[in-house]
């Protein structure tokens, strides 16, 4: 008998080292998802941030032993490829690739080498008088530090579209957006396209579904909280920074206690 308890109690200490168990640390994980739009020298509206500002957050994260991730590693963790980010650990993404990312954002971030996903729509690309062209995109993507996904293909009000729309031609609206974003950025841009920021932050379970048929791994909101591990990959939050989440506005937020804000999207 004590030779049975003995094996019983060795196969179960061998289980263990061959299969940890998740630890509390990795299950618990908060990752605060900053999002950015645009810069410049004053606050030209809601979402503008100033350059000086946002340079101040990337020197703060900087001095306080903030460790900034690519995205695409905090969604590898959702999806069972990577492990669960460490402590202290932030994500940066932009929405629009408005071209003051080029003349303001990129030389901040080959200072500080930090990870950035751009969430952009291809009908504005070379297009709009605000919008970078593509081969500032490319350029952005050669430097290593930024990584371009989907915004839709020109930004639709989903909301707006279903009130005028019948099921047949939502549907068909829906998935051009889509797949057309992803084809384009994919084509022009090369690497893949999978990730989806939704337009106003507009989703329900019906577009997520759509989401998942057109081939994306991740949609992200704009919803003021830290990603956690109980959020679906699906529907991740992020913040929506505006000029006023500076000075320890900026350290609140990145500890959790941020101010909730209306912003005119």
């Amino acid at each position: 008998m004590k030779i049975l308890i003995k094996f019983v109690c060795l196969v179960s200490v061998s289980f263990t080292l061959l299969f940890p168990l998740p630890t509390a640390a990795a299950e618990s994980f908060r990752v605060p998802i900053l999002l950015y739009h645009r810069f410049g020298p004053t606050v030209a509206d809601g979402m503008t941030i100033t350059t000086p500002v946002f340079e101040s957050h990337m020197k703060y994260l900087h001095d306080n032993g903030y460790k900034v991730i690519p995205l695409r590693q905090l969604i590898d963790h959702y999806r069972g490829k990577a492990p669960a980010p460490a402590p202290k650990s932030v994500v940066i993404v932009e929405d629009d690739a408005h071209k003051s990312v080029y003349s303001d954002m990129l030389p901040i971030m080959r200072k500080y080498r930090y990870p950035v996903t751009i969430f952009t729509y291809p009908s504005a690309i070379s297009n709009a008088r605000y919008a970078m062209t593509w081969d500032q995109l490319r350029e952005l993507k050669k430097s290593g530090l930024f990584d371009i996904q989907s915004h839709t293909y020109w930004h639709p009000n989903f909301k707006q579209e279903r009130k005028k729309l019948t099921s047949q031609a939502l549907d068909a609206l829906v998935m051009t957006q889509l797949k057309k974003s992803k084809a384009r950025l994919e084509k022009e841009l090369g690497g893949q396209v999978d990730l989806l920021a939704w337009p106003f932050g507009i989703y329900d379970d019906y577009l997520i579904k759509k989401a998942a048929e057109a081939g994306y791994a991740a949609t992200f909101t704009i919803e003021r909280r830290h990603a956690t591990a109980s959020d679906s990959v699906m529907k991740l939050p992020r913040y929506l920074l505006v000029n006023a989440d500076s000075g320890k506005a900026f350290s609140q937020l990145l500890e959790g206690r941020a101010v909730n804000r209306n912003v005119a999207y």
